[in-house]
This record gives structure tokens, sequence and C-alpha cells, in this order.
């Protein structure tokens, strides 16, 4: 994807939450990077600070810990949606998890310097930081969502949920990271997948 369509990817998504004017939008230009992370790379490591929040343009990530040697899959962000620890970008305390490109991942980013000097900015910084603070609260609300469909939902409902969001980049997505994502094993997931085809045939 090339610079000019991922940085509108990026103005579309900011636009849900704030909406800038060209001269607001070019001030903001110069503070956003474009980066490919490479598959299997890492965007952020357990024990180190997260300095960056992102928006995937095309590919995934997956974020999961590690416990007695087994890798724990807690959550994807796949094409237009955001990807950092987020909790690490705004303490500056360390992170607890890795997020790692699934496949070779587009990304638009800003680091947490440029966000300060953002903020500061007397064009758009008041802008910028109700950006910062809807952010905040989309976050809280993905995580309140993922415990609440733990509790109420089934596997077999949180997978289509999972469909819905995940659409194409899920099929190219190894299944037992699904599964344990899901907290299913990966042949309770295969039954899911062909009931699902059978109800969709």
């Amino acid at each position: 994807m090339d610079t000019l369509t991922a940085l509108n990817k990026f103005r579309e998504y900011v636009a849900m939450f704030v909406l800038l004017d060209e001269t607001e939008w070019q001030q903001l230009v110069p503070y956003l990077e474009i980066s490919i992370l490479k598959k299997k790379k890492n965007f952020a490591d357990p024990g180190k600070v997260c300095n960056q929040v992102g928006l995937v343009v095309k590919g995934a990530v997956r974020y999961f810990n590690v416990k007695d040697g087994e890798e724990i899959t807690g959550y994807f962000s796949f094409e237009n949606e955001l990807l950092s620890s987020y909790k690490s970008f705004l303490t500056r305390q360390p992170c607890a998890n890795y997020i790692q490109a699934l496949e070779d991942t587009q990304m638009v980013t800003l680091s947490y310097n440029a966000m300060q000097q953002i903020y500061a900015d007397a064009l758009i910084g008041h802008k910028m930081e109700r950006f910062g603070r809807l952010i905040a609260e989309h976050y809280l609300i993905c995580y309140e969502d993922r415990v609440t469909a733990f509790v109420t939902q089934t596997p077999e409902e949180r997978y289509n949920k999972l469909l819905e969001t995940g659409g194409e980049v899920l099929q190219r997505i190894p299944q037992h990271y699904i599964a344990n994502f899901l907290g299913i094993t990966p042949v309770s997931l295969s039954r899911i997948r062909r009931r699902i085809m059978k109800i969709s045939a």
C-alpha cells in the first residue's frame, strides 16, 4: 500500500473520533510514521515500554503472554484497528505482553514524544487531546466487551464475532492461535467451523 493510501486510512480512522480540516490534517502529517512490521517481528515486548500507538492499515497482529512456556493469545488487531500496549504507552511502565505481526503488517504510528508535541500544538492540540481520550475509552470498552463475551457467550458465538471483525484476515491466521484466543482446543474450533460452514452452505 502506498504512503498516501496509508495516510488516508489513518485520516479516516481519526475522523471517527475527531474531524480535522485540511490545515489541521497537514499539521498532523509530519508527526506520523509509516512502517512495515515483518511477520513474526514484535511491536511490543514484555519488560519494555511501548513507545508507539498506531493503526494497522494492512495485515494483522497478535497480543500474547507466555506462561510456563506456553503462549496465551489475548487479542488480535486487524486492518483498520488500533495496535498498542496502551497502558504502557500512557503510564511509561513496561509492557506485560508481546504484540507480534502475524504477517507483514503496514502501520501508521505516532510515538509517545510526537503525541506530547501534538498535545502542545496550538492548532491541533485540543482536538488530538480529545482523540487520545477517546482512544483510551475505546480500549476500555474493548476490554470490557472481551471479559463480558467470555462470561456470557459460547465459543461459537465468540468465533462468529471474530469473523465479523477479522474478515478475510482471519483465514490467514494459524488455527491454534484462534482456538487459544477463544479458550478452546483446535479440535473444538474445527467442529465449530464445520457447523458454521454447514449452516452457510
